[in-house]
């Protein structure tokens, strides 16, 4: 027994303590000083499967405290007991090391039990003194169990349910500790009915999975990195003065001059690593790595089916899987650690202008997460340039505005053109000058400098590619995964609970219908319905998604006809905008809520086809989850771009929704203001409440809920309140971390509204980079501080994500073209400049896009009721078309104009699109995949590991040859011996007997 321990067993046993005053404790069985020599009886049974000390510790002096209440103790003597004691907390870092402070925790499992509310375990940490203890199944009954139920105490009924658990829990637990892992359980928590399996991976189980999972593991043999030289050196070094302000204050950032090799890890070439430390030489990251696969691995096969930890976790058996964090990040006297460190320098607002450190961030979250921060780094680096070019192309729309001519022909009022009724009866007949706001704004984004911008956005988009796949290729240099495809595959390729769960269903099936089947697999029979389902699912999704904007329109149309009624005349000219505003904020609530809805969809889509590994899983994932949202949130952009105003109709003979709503028309100035009004509140809207206010939002009002209900649940025992929380208590109210795919969703979501249609919008750019420098800082306080730690994967790539990327970057080059040569008035204008302008300039382009009207030819019921709003008679409107006039021969019909510029447009879009992808792609073909600094080293890190392993086999070999001689010579020696020797030198001949080496 500890010397700091209070020994509670020696107390008399007839001290007349409690209400009783008889000579034994109500409910309290003292165990002899020797329990090997305790009956049977008292059930304390220890399985020598979950024991990894030695005998004589293993002997623990325990009581069962079944009513400790009934003792007598006053909360000051409680208090006094403690304070004579050990706290063993601050031995193991609260919750960080195991109960002796050696062992350190690599993984947590969490699960549910229901126990009685007298049996509080007041002392279940002295029953769980040490490992053995923790290690003991929990359905063996505690001492003293038998002894109340012969006393005749009642016990509550067993829930079967709750057994079965238990029962998977221990059968699972012991093929962990058989696989090579030490457990250690704790019940003792201030979360009531919540327990936790504290593991750890021993050194030797850490070098089998290093070596089984191939990881690459720094060696002994350092050399020097190659620097650059001249002109460039000194580049080098102003830009590091530089830019060393906006650098974090991390050790993982400083440029390296000297690395180490790196080799996959072999228990048989150990001593090629620097095994000096071995504490340290596998990272928590690591082992926590390596703990999940055994995890994954390791099932509970006397359940129904087979079942590993996803299986356990889904069905209940376990609430909550998770790798600790390594430490506090903030309070007073917080001993120094990485996530620390990450909160000073990376997860804090105050550095959102500099550099993220994402070694660091690879370090502390694995590969995966940092090869996503390191993308939406580039990606958030690249909006610079284009936000300038962006600002500069809007400056120039502002700085020419007032030289406009088509806009100042529109505002001329002494032109004095009467536009026909923009609805049938209660529109009234309008001056063009009264657009005259719309058609200025409209000459911000719809300007000759907004064509150069598309082309500049599509060879951006082209670079962003390159210039990350170069930055991809560094990372897989420095993080050593250079050749990780092998490797990857063989992890990855494990089968998903469901699928085999899956397939054993299916094979037992078959075995009840009397069939000698092979290994069983899930084919395209088997998965016929979910494919089905899939189909129908998503049509009817796209098919809901068009019905809202379909929705959308109606709302629009009818509710400027109800304003043009009810509105005053000064009203009336602002009755475009205000139906546009108000309808955008409708499909943006719709899109929000959409978003969320189509993402269940797509889990949920996805889980029935029960795909066979995690990777295709998430693959198929994201498929469905960007199709459906792609569709959510361009759908209304669309519409407006490509189909508002084009199937109007003419006055006379308007095309009608339902036989009484006339179709939309667009503004004077063209639909490319309306294009930008949608796009801009559809981006920010987005941005702001979904990407910012519900990551910020939702994530601390889960947590107060269950901040709330754990407090709700909480005993209110004194020591209870007194103790500090361990650091699986502390991690476990965290939010679980729920995959990046939402996470690359949203940048990519926001890179299409940046490339897509940003001839209509050239801001979008800034505001996406705005966005992202809060992004980042938010996404990294999330991890850091409000999710639980995710599991380190190793990833090479962004996966899927890269294709996504440039299949949107060359969609964003054809609509582009559309977007500038049907929505936009550039090919109208340039047609009017080299055809039909008499003096080669710009006047006289408005009267020409506008075509006549004899009110005399309205249909019946269609004409104003007011014709004499305007004071005076009409008798010839105008309307934007190209037709043929009223006194012709062919009147409203087609003119030839109309399929000259439908031809210049058609000719532009071909011409544009050509031109742009090609140049995409030489700027894809010129510039090179990986830097030739890093092939270079790549190169050099292959030779010389050959002359390593070439060093080793020499050194061998001469060893060898020396064993060789040695035998040799002692040969000889034997054969000198005279035959003469007397006994005494028996023992000198013992020596001249050579063993055989093995070569």
């Amino acid at each position: 027994m500890d010397k700091d321990e209070i020994h509670l067993r020696r107390l008399p046993a007839a001290a007349p303590w409690g209400p009783h005053g008889d000579s034994e404790f109500h409910g309290v069985d003292f165990l002899p000083d020797d329990l090997s020599e305790a009956p049977d009886e008292t059930g304390m049974r220890v399985n020598k499967k979950y024991s990894c000390l030695p005998a004589e510790e293993k002997g623990i002096h325990i009581i069962n405290i079944r009513a400790i209440e009934d003792i007598g103790y006053d909360q000051h003597e409680s208090t006094l007991l403690n304070s004579l004691s050990k706290n063993p907390d601050a031995d193991c870092k609260y919750g960080l090391y195991f109960r002796d402070g050696k062992r350190k925790v690599d993984y947590i499992l969490v699960y549910h039990y229901k126990k009685s509310s007298s049996g509080r375990a007041l002392a279940r940490r002295t029953h769980h003194n040490d490992t053995s203890a923790r290690s003991t199944k929990q359905d063996h009954p505690l001492p003293g169990k038998s002894v109340q139920l012969e006393m005749g105490e009642s016990e509550p009924p067993a829930d079967s349910h709750e057994d079965d658990k238990r029962f998977r829990r221990e059968e699972y637990e012991g093929n962990l500790v058989e696989a090579g892992l030490e457990l250690e359980h704790d019940e003792d928590t201030k979360i009531h009915g919540v327990g936790f399996v504290k593991i750890h991976a021993p050194w030797n189980v850490l070098c089998r999975e290093a070596e089984f999972l191939k990881l690459k593991m720094p060696t002994k043999k350092m050399y020097q990195i190659n620097q650059t030289h001249g002109l460039l050196k000194k580049i080098n070094s102003v830009i590091q003065k530089i830019t060393e302000p906006i650098q974090p204050k991390v050790a993982e950032h400083k440029p390296q001059t000297v690395k180490r090799l790196s080799y996959p890890f072999s228990r048989e070439k150990q001593h090629l690593f620097d095994l000096s430390d071995r504490d340290s030489f596998f990272d928590s990251k690591t082992r926590s790595t390596i703990v999940y696969e055994i995890l994954k691995r390791t099932t509970c096969t006397k359940a129904k089916y087979s079942m590993g930890i996803t299986s356990l976790l889904a069905n209940g058996v376990y609430s909550a899987a998770y790798p600790l964090h390594d430490g506090d990040y903030e309070g007073e006297n917080v001993e120094p650690n990485d996530r620390k460190l990450l909160c000073e320098e990376w997860a804090s607002y105050g550095v959102f202008y500099k550099y993220q450190p994402i070694d660091l961030v690879r370090k502390y979250f694995g590969e995966k997460i940092g090869l996503y921060f390191a993308w939406l780094g580039v990606y958030t680096q690249m909006l610079i340039p284009a936000s300038i070019v962006g600002i500069i192309v809007f400056l120039y729309g502002c700085a020419t505005v007032d030289e406009n001519i088509p806009s100042m022909e529109m505002c001329d009022q002494r032109n004095n053109i009467t536009m026909c009724p923009l609805c049938d009866r209660t529109c009234s007949y309008w001056k063009m000058s009264s657009a005259c706001a719309t058609a200025r704004a409209s000459h911000l984004f719809d300007n000759p400098a907004t064509v150069f911008f598309s082309v500049f956005m599509a060879l951006w988009a082209a670079t962003f590619m390159e210039h990350w796949k170069r930055k991809q290729m560094r990372l897989n240099y420095r993080w050593d995964l250079t050749g990780f495809e092998e490797e990857e595959e063989a992890v990855k390729d494990h089968p998903r609970a469901e699928y085999e769960a899956k397939v054993l269903e299916k094979s037992l099936r078959k075995e009840h219908k009397h069939k000698e089947t092979d290994k069983e697999k899930l084919t395209w029979k088997d998965r016929f319905p979910a494919y089905l389902t899939n189909f129908v699912g998503i049509i009817f999704m796209v098919g809901l998604t068009f019905a809202i904007v379909f929705g959308v329109i109606i709302y629009r149309i009818s509710t400027a006809a109800a304003l043009a009624i009810s509105s005053t005349p000064s009203g009336r000219s602002s009755v475009r905008v205000t139906v546009t505003a108000t309808a955008v904020i409708i499909n943006l609530v719709v899109i929000i809520i959409l978003d969320e809805v189509y993402g269940c969809i797509a889990r949920w889509l996805t889980q029935i086809e029960v795909p066979k590994t995690d990777k295709n899983f998430e693959e198929r994932l994201i498929f469905k989850a960007f199709l459906l949202k792609f569709v959510n949130a361009y759908t209304p952009i669309f519409y407006v771009a490509f189909f508002k105003g084009r199937f109007v109709g003419r006055p006379g003979d308007y095309v009608y929704i339902f036989h009484s709503f006339r179709m939309e028309e667009c503004a004077p100035g063209g639909c490319l203001m309306e294009l930008c009004i949608q796009l801009s509140i559809i981006m920010l809207g987005k941005q702001l409440i979904q990407n910012n206010l519900f990551e910020i939002g939702i994530p601390k009002m889960k947590k107060f809920i269950r901040y709330m209900k754990l407090k709700r649940r909480r005993s209110l025992d004194h020591e209870e309140h007194v103790k500090k929380k361990q650091r699986y208590e502390v991690d476990y109210n965290l939010e679980p971390f729920a995959g990046l795919t939402p996470e690359y969703m949203e940048m990519i979501i926001q890179f299409g509204f940046v490339t897509l249609f940003v001839a209509s919008f050239p801001l979008a750019p800034l505001f996406a980079l705005l966005n992202n420098i809060i992004e980042i800082r938010l996404d990294a306080k999330k991890f850091v501080t409000e999710l639980r730690r995710p599991v380190a994967v190793r990833a090479k790539d962004i996966g899927i994500w890269y294709n996504i990327l440039r299949g949107i970057g060359k969609l964003a080059v054809i609509i582009n073209a559309f977007v500038i040569s049907f929505t936009s008035d550039f090919i109208p204008r340039l047609v009017y400049l080299y055809m039909y302008s008499e003096n080669g300039t710009m006047h006289g382009f408005v009267n020409h896009t506008l075509s006549s009207f004899n009110v005399s030819d309205f249909q019946a019921g269609t004409a104003p009721n007011d014709p004499m709003d305007l004071g005076y008679e009409v008798q010839i409107c105008r309307y934007k078309d190209y037709r043929e006039p009223p006194w012709s021969e062919n009147k409203y019909d087609i003119s030839k104009d109309f399929w000259a510029v439908l031809a210049a447009r058609l000719a532009f879009v071909i011409v544009f699109q050509n031109l742009v992808m090609f140049m995409s792609d030489f700027v894809d073909w010129i510039i090179p995949d990986i830097p030739k600094d890093i092939s270079q080293q790549i190169h050099k890190e292959k030779v010389l590991m050959v002359e390593v392993f070439m060093r080793e086999e020499q050194g061998k070999l001469q060893m060898l040859e020396t064993w060789k001689d040695k035998d040799k010579k002692k040969g000889e020696n034997c054969n000198n011996h005279s035959p003469r020797l007397s006994g005494s030198h028996t023992g000198s001949l013992s020596s001249c007997h050579s063993y055989p080496v093995d070569v």
